[in-house]
């Protein structure tokens, strides 16, 4: 295991690699992982840094200790929320952290336990899968203390949860516990906490033995139909041709036909014309 570290006075942002699965840990337990500013701003080089990694096929995003995130540290909330080139207070920090969650092209799983609330929902939401256990809570507090959630986060609840529910969460403020937030939409499986980390590294090692060209395919065209990208003609016909030079269709077709299980290689994109 490889532990990378980005850490400050305030907590900080950590990666351990396990064989094909990277663990990305907020690491600010004495303040239930609340994110500072510099945190945030950890997101991006880390996430570049895993994205290059070709040993890397799956990244997991916890918490460290008991709890998922308590969200952005309040008591630096407006330098979190500025962005320093229009001059609003828009998102800032949050949108660039996890946008670049959002647009990381390997798979990401978002592994709950405790509370994850505000931003650390803005974290959990911009991930590919939610696994919670059976002890985590939820809630989205825009409303608790007055400030406007960045608009790329509120979209992403919408596309999860429907208008209305989104609604409900956006103006209470109220928890609700892991089945509640699998009902919703919120997460997709929860597990009993008894195991549970267990089960996450399980789930993500089995995701880190399937074709990354098929994953990575599939994300950016699952994600460019969900937002109704204009894109999504060109988005398929360039993995089109990614799969038509790639070994891992033959590798799989070959595996299955004999019962074996399949060694794919695939794990970068290739220029192509």
């Amino acid at each position: 295991m490889i532990d990378q570290r980005a850490t400050d006075s305030l907590g900080g942002l950590r990666v351990a690699r396990h064989g094909a699965v990277a663990t990305l840990v907020i690491d600010n337990p004495r303040r239930r992982n609340a994110v500072s500013k510099d945190m945030w701003s950890q997101f991006a080089p880390l996430l570049y840094s895993l994205e290059h990694d070709d040993s890397v096929r799956v990244v997991v995003v916890r918490g460290a200790g008991e709890n998922f995130s308590a969200g952005a540290d309040i008591s630096d909330l407006r330098a979190i929320l500025h962005d320093t080139e229009s001059g609003r207070h828009d998102g800032g920090h949050v949108s660039a952290g996890e946008n670049a969650l959002a647009t990381f092209p390997k798979p990401a799983i978002a592994a709950i336990d405790g509370y994850c609330v505000g931003g650390g929902w803005q974290i959990a939401g911009a991930c590919d899968l939610r696994m919670a256990s059976d002890r985590a809570k939820f809630a989205i507090t825009p409303s608790k203390i007055g400030i406007v959630y960045p608009t790329s986060g509120i979209e992403r609840l919408v596309h999860l949860v429907g208008p209305g529910v989104a609604k409900q969460l956006l103006f209470s403020a109220d928890f609700i516990d892991a089945a509640e937030a699998k009902n919703v939409g919120l997460v997709g499986r929860v597990l009993p906490v008894a195991g549970f980390w267990d089960e996450v590294q399980n789930y993500a090692q089995h995701l880190a033995g399937r074709s990354a060209l098929s994953i990575q395919a599939m994300k950016a065209i699952v994600d460019s139909i969900a937002t109704g990208s204009s894109d999504l003609p060109q988005i398929n016909d360039y993995w089109q041709k990614q799969m038509a030079i790639a070994d891992d269709p033959a590798t799989g077709i070959s595996a299955f036909l004999n019962k074996q299980t399949p060694s794919f290689t695939w794990n970068h994109v290739v220029e192509v014309d």
